[in-house]
Order: structure tokens, then sequence, then C-alpha cells
């Protein structure tokens, strides 16, 4: 049998400790890199946000409606 031996593969060191202030530009070049959507793009989805939000409130609101009448013809008897 042949006997293995692990090798020393380096000491980790720990990261450069960062300044906190250092954050902050960074954060700043972050968005800078970032996608940033036109005006008429930022209108368009946000039109398309106000529908949906619309359609789905019309929805939960017809089956609340619908809940509220069944149960108040079921149990209460029809007040």
């Amino acid at each position: 049998m042949t006997s293995r031996t692990k090798k020393a593969t380096g000491t980790k060191s720990a990261p450069a400790k960062k300044s906190r202030f250092s954050f902050f530009p960074e954060v700043v070049a972050e968005l800078r890199k970032a996608h940033w959507p036109t005006k008429q793009e930022a209108l368009r989805l946000s039109l398309l946000v106000l529908i949906v939000c619309a359609i789905v409130g019309a929805i939960l609101g017809a089956l609340d409606y619908g809940f509220y009448r069944l149960f108040a013809d079921l149990i209460l008897g029809g007040y």
C-alpha cells in the first residue's frame, strides 16, 4: 500500500481590511455601472405596474365580495 500525504496548499491570509468609508465610493461606482431605464421606459413600466395592480385588486375584491355574500347567505341567513 502506498501512503498519501497531504501537501500544504498554502496559508490563507485574511482579506485586506477596508476602511468603513470606502463603502460609499464603491456604492457610487456600482450604481454608475447599472443600466438605468430611459424616461419613456420608466413611464411605460410604471403604467404597466399600475394596470396589473388594478386588475389584481379587482379580482381580489370580487372574490372577497363573493365569499362575503356566500357566508352571509349561508350563516346569517341573508342579512
